[in-house]
């Protein structure tokens, strides 16, 4: 398989996943004048859908540019396997949409959030074992790298899953804590890739 397959397949959902994120955010929609307070007191209605969407979208991101830096970069070729397991991965991705309007709709509820963070581990976990499938396989030459940039790259990877496990647990004492543990680990993970 070539990777430039791959990369098209997942530059294609990634695409469409972080597109349809938006989809789920409505416009409120009044007759007549508004005044501007009723659309203030609108949007605040909306957040939690924002908030998911931030969220969402940033994870995204960054998990988009790991799997780039990992079937692109570090890979200089794909196998079978390899591909099995980025397609896991791409399945993985592509519930997202569903995990985040989840949260957004039931962001005060436990299992709003732990779903979510549960999508995040899986995905965290199949994105893992395809970077460690690609250092390992005898059947894949990659870029060389340092031992310093292998350990940066895994803490890219590992991090959600870390935060997400610690937001499930938190959740059970308080699910406003757990969204804001979500969201200052994606955000800081997503910082720390951009720059």
């Amino acid at each position: 398989m070539k990777q430039s397959r791959l990369d098209q397949l997942s530059d294609g959902i990634f695409a469409i996943v972080m597109t349809i994120l938006v989809f789920e955010i409505r416009v409120p929609e009044y007759s007549g004048l508004v005044s501007e307070q009723t659309l203030i007191s609108s949007l605040i209605t909306i957040y939690p859908l924002l908030l998911s969407y931030l969220l969402s979208f940033s994870l995204l991101f960054t998990y988009w540019r790991s799997h780039h830096l990992i079937a692109s970069v570090l890979a200089k070729n794909i196998d079978i396997q390899f591909s099995n397991l980025s397609g896991i991965f791409l399945f993985l991705v592509a519930l997202v949409p569903f995990s985040s309007h989840f949260l957004g709709r039931y962001i005060y509820s436990k299992t709003g959030v732990i779903f979510f963070a549960i999508n995040i581990i899986l995905i965290g976990i199949s994105l893992y074992k395809m970077r460690q499938y690609a250092i390992k396989s005898e059947t894949i030459e990659n870029t060389p790298f340092t031992e310093t940039e292998n350990e940066h790259a895994n803490m890219h990877i590992l991090f959600p899953i870390i935060s997400s496990v610690v937001a499930i647990a938190v959740a059970f004492y308080s699910t406003k804590i757990a969204i804001f543990l979500f969201t200052i680990a994606i955000l800081f993970n997503s910082a720390i890739i951009l720059f």
